[in-house]
């Protein structure tokens, strides 16, 4: 007997809704899904960027080699070079890195200690913020301006952008360190900076009723007595006694004032001449009253502290006492004996 066919019946809307509420919870899931995938592959991929980076491929080394990054490097130009002389192993790894953590701008011009072997990071470290080899160049008490600009020239680490030659006097001797690629006019600023520091400390405690008032004036008188004498323990002295004849109204008759006029501040290998005693120079201090015009070399801080605060003294007369040292006088008759024990000294070891 055949069965009647089963009746039909209408889908309802809540089948249609749910049905289509489980495809979008489907592809929610798997949109989630691939999401979450793709950011720990992310996390994954810059763990292991980051272990590349900070990961040392041979700790143990500890030779050094000099990397020099010229002034307007750029990261790529710096990236490519360190992979060229085997500093870093990926280049490319290491200009991703260094822009993610917002370091491309952070490099220094200059010469650097490098380490092969060492961690990308540390090599970053190193060109950010290591501290670039310095060069040292010292300025001997007492060289002139032209001397020191005659030996900026032999320098090969410099920068030779030809400077003028400075005011006589203006720069402080001391050692200065540089970079590689310093100009020359920006080390002989830094000289000049260096002596108006000292002076701005200096000047407000000077002596009382000192016979100048200005502190060109303390320079120029700082420079004859630096090259009057290289003994430390003589300056003070020296200095009371220039303050001496400048408050009588005496010259200085100082030999190296008539030096400078004749040659510029270069050594003269011989006994002075009575016609060069007798040349009349600005700067020739047996013929002209008071200080010279300019200074007559670059006085170091020893000699400016000892202008400014003079020792206390009666003398009014020194010589050379054949030591090295000076012989000092009170009266000219002194002086004078002085003066012919340093002649016999001289005839002996046969100085005309």
């Amino acid at each position: 007997m055949a069965r009647a066919p089963h009746p039909q019946y209408p889908r309802s809307r809540d089948d249609s809704a749910m049905r289509r509420r489980n495809r979008w919870t489907l592809v929610l899931l798997a949109f989630g899904g691939l999401v979450t995938l793709a950011f720990g592959l992310a996390i994954a991929g810059y763990s292991y960027v980051n272990y590349r980076y900070e990961t040392a491929p041979d700790p143990s080394a500890t030779q050094t080699v000099v990397f020099d990054v010229p002034r307007g490097s750029g990261l790529s130009s710096i990236a490519d070079r360190l992979e060229t002389d085997g500093l870093i192993g990926n280049a490319t790894l290491f200009k991703l890195v260094t822009r993610m953590r917002g370091n491309a701008a952070n490099f220094k011009a200059g010469e650097f200690a490098l380490t092969p072997g060492s961690s990308m990071a540390k090599i970053y470290d190193d060109l950010a913020n290591g501290r670039a080899i310095l060069y040292p160049f010292t300025v001997p008490e007492g060289a002139t301006s032209a001397q020191v600009v005659r030996a900026l020239d032999r320098l090969e680490t410099l920068k030779d952008d030809d400077p003028s030659v400075p005011p006589e006097g203006s720069l402080l001797p001391e050692t200065y360190l540089t970079p590689r690629g310093m100009a020359q006019s920006a080390l002989l600023a830094q000289m000049a900076s260096a002596q108006d520091d000292l002076l701005d400390e200096l000047w407000d405690a000077r002596a009382p009723d000192l016979p100048f008032g200005t502190r060109e004036e303390a320079i120029i008188l700082a420079s004859v007595i630096e090259k009057e004498t290289g003994i430390g323990m003589e300056r003070d002295k020296i200095a009371g006694l220039f303050i001496n004849r400048l408050r009588r109204g005496m010259k200085l008759q100082s030999d190296p004032t008539i030096i400078y006029g004749i040659t510029g501040g270069d050594p003269i290998r011989r006994r002075i001449r009575q016609s060069e005693i007798d040349r009349v120079t600005d700067w020739n201090t047996y013929q002209i009253a008071g200080l010279p015009r300019t200074p007559i070399c670059n006085p170091g801080e020893a000699a400016i502290r000892a202008v400014l605060n003079p020792a206390e003294t009666d003398a009014l007369y020194f010589v050379a006492d054949g030591t090295g040292g000076h012989a000092f006088a009170r009266t000219l008759a002194e002086h004078n004996r002085n003066v012919a024990r340093w002649r016999q000294i001289q005839r002996e070891r046969g100085l005309r």
